[in-house]
């Protein structure tokens, strides 16, 4: 009889399916988000999140879940129920350097979750102090390479993004800047500003302000193309081929998720993010929006393999072995 009530438990649930994307969504959605309330990610979330409704015909809720260097969030997700009213709004580290960085993640990225969307890319920026000659990245490596040790970089921690950027730099560029951590990156960039270090490496974010100002100078974005908010700014990868060091936010769902209902969420997100407001605010804030779209599931999905899969080897080459 068990049996009997298994199988027929499994044919209903097969059955039931496809019922579901067919009325898909007749209640609210959630998109859980790993950091705090008025975080990057919690925002351009939120700014998504508003326009969603009049594709989707509910509301989407948004549920901070920080904590645990994203992993809080990212593992209720993975847990969540597969029905398609439960989504997360993936960081870059949830998503990708968490796996190499820590020892004991409770998630697996390619077994706990379906790749829906690729919502959006932000750059850091390496800036230097307004004294410093250079006014190229190149120049700034000419002028390590002849006195090597001498120009020290702003980072927010070694195993942090801005961090690991740099160790790359000096890795891929053949520099030995001295890295200095700072737990609050704020500190960082005042003394960039007053000269105590030479440089730095910061979330596009943090430290456009100060760039517009010209209280620092920009040389270059950490990125594999020139940003489309700031395209008189050289990418890194214009003097270090390859070298591509950016964070993005990427939809996903629950592993088991209805494709059909991550097809419905995939075209309502390209709807929203080509909203106007949508448009005008992404740069403000230092994200960056692709002109033909979000792309499709299948798209996401070949992203998020082939980030996974440089992590893999950038990790591997600078030596950084999971805590």
């Amino acid at each position: 009889m068990s049996r009997i009530f298994l199988a027929a438990a499994m044919l209903g649930a097969v059955l039931i399916s496809p019922v579901q994307a067919q009325t898909w969504p007749d209640r609210p959605v959630t998109f859980i988000v790993s950091q705090a309330a008025g975080s990057s990610p919690d925002v351009m979330a939120r700014l998504l999140a508003g326009k969603l409704e009049p594709f989707l015909g509910k509301s989407v809720i948004v549920e901070d879940k920080p904590g645990g260097g994203n992993v809080i969030g990212a593992s209720a997700a993975a847990a969540a129920q597969p029905d398609g009213y439960t989504f997360f709004f993936g960081t870059s580290a949830a998503l990708t350097y968490n796996k190499f960085l820590l020892k004991k993640l409770p998630y697996d990225v390619a077994r706990d979750f379906a790749p829906v969307a690729l919502i959006t890319r932000s750059y850091q920026l390496l800036v230097v102090n307004r004294n410093v000659p250079a006014k190229s990245l190149q120049e700034l490596i000419a002028l390590d390479k002849a006195s090597p040790g001498k120009y020290s970089l702003a980072v927010d921690g070694p195993r942090n993004l801005t961090g690991v950027t740099a160790a790359a730099l000096n890795d891929m560029a053949g520099t030995k800047f001295l890295l200095v951590p700072y737990p609050n990156i704020n500190n960082g960039i005042q003394d960039v500003i007053a000269g105590r270090v030479e440089g730095g490496v910061f979330s596009i974010s943090v430290i456009e302000p100060q760039v517009r100002e010209g209280t620092v100078r920009a040389l270059a974005t950490t990125s594999i193309k020139r940003m489309n908010g700031a395209p008189d700014t050289p990418a890194a990868a214009e003097a270090i081929p390859g070298f591509d060091f950016s964070g993005w936010f990427l939809l996903v769902a629950p592993k088991n998720t209805p494709p059909d209902i991550i097809a419905k969420m995939n075209a309502a997100v390209d709807k929203a993010i080509r909203d106007p407001q949508v448009r005008e605010m992404a740069p403000k804030l230092g994200f960056e929006l692709d002109p033909a779209g979000v792309g499709s599931p299948a798209d996401a999905a070949a992203f998020l393999s082939g980030q996974l899969d440089y992590w893999d080897k950038i990790t591997k080459r600078l030596g950084i072995e999971p805590e």
